[in-house]
């Protein structure tokens, strides 16, 4: 019973504060379609302002009204005044409010790259598109070998993002695995990782090619939740999550990564694999070596 009524109270509460800072973004937004040069620039920050103070909110409420301990590693000398580029193990919806939970007003407010279903998700999805989220079109491999057109669609929608994330400090956020991990699709897709599915190399380099001598650094971070399974929103907000690791390394961008093109050098395509694989092994050991002393 506690567990339903901090559940029902908490999502009341965010429901509340979802709709008080939904309208002045959205006035700020709509200025963004008709003004240009510095006064979008100006409106942009607004609206970033907002959303950034809409999180900080949603922090405190969890702070008051849950018990679970966000402990995180590796997040001193962030700075707001610059860009990332930002790679995380993707498990469940509860790996965005980690990063809001352990990032907000430490560094520049995160962009990420969503399906394309989730704009009609009530109010989040107009205030993604506010916040020029860019949202991806999912096409299975059959589909795609019937329709070869769209092939590389979504690369397209990552450059025209980008070209927007050029005119202020950015936080790019990419989940190489491209969807949520399950033990049945690292199985379907026989990958070689033991917490991770295979990562995808096209949409981090694009982001590389197009914002590469503007990110200042590589934020790699793992969340890594107790228990065997990954909690879903309502173990969030009903208190049913004890402990979270959030380990964040700061790693340095080889300029080498975005110098040629990697769409048609194979030398730059089979670089930029070998570096994404690299990580990948890296963060599984390093979600294996957590998991052991966060359930121990």
């Amino acid at each position: 019973m506690r567990r339903l009524l901090t559940g029902s109270f908490v999502t009341l509460l965010l429901l509340l504060n979802t709709l008080f800072f939904i309208g002045p973004l959205m006035v700020f937004a709509l200025l963004k379609l008709v003004l240009s040069g510095r006064n979008r620039d100006r409106a942009s920050w607004m609206v970033m302002w907002f959303a950034e103070t809409w999180a900080e909110v949603d922090k405190l409420i969890f702070a008051l009204c849950i018990p679970t301990v966000w402990e995180v590693r590796g997040n001193a000398n962030l700075r707001q005044d610059t860009s990332y580029l930002c790679v995380s193990n993707h498990q469940t919806w509860v790996d965005i409010p980690a990063l809001i939970q352990v990032l907000n007003r430490k560094i520049p407010f995160f962009k990420f790259f969503l399906k394309k279903e989730l704009i009609w998700v009530p109010l989040l999805g107009l205030a993604w598109w506010a916040l020029d989220y860019p949202f991806m079109k999912r096409y299975s491999k059959a589909f795609l070998d019937k329709n070869p057109h769209l092939k590389g669609q979504d690369l397209e929608i990552t450059k025209a993002a980008c070209e927007l994330f050029k005119r202020q400090p950015v936080t790019v956020v990419n989940y190489l695995e491209g969807t949520r991990f399950t033990e049945a699709k690292r199985a379907a897709q026989q990958s070689p990782y033991k917490h991770l599915l295979k990562p995808k190399a096209g949409g981090v380099a694009f982001v590389l090619a197009a914002l590469g001598e503007q990110l200042d650094a590589l934020l790699d971070v793992t969340i890594v939740y107790p228990g065997g399974k990954a909690p879903g929103f309502w173990d969030l907000v009903s208190g049913s999550i004890p402990r979270v690791i959030v380990d964040i390394e700061v790693r340095e961008l080889d300029p080498a990564l975005w110098a040629g093109d990697y769409e048609t050098d194979p030398a730059v395509r089979q670089a930029v694999q070998a570096w994404v694989n690299q990580l990948w092994h890296d963060k599984d050991a390093r979600i294996e070596r957590l998991r052991a002393e966060l359930n121990r």
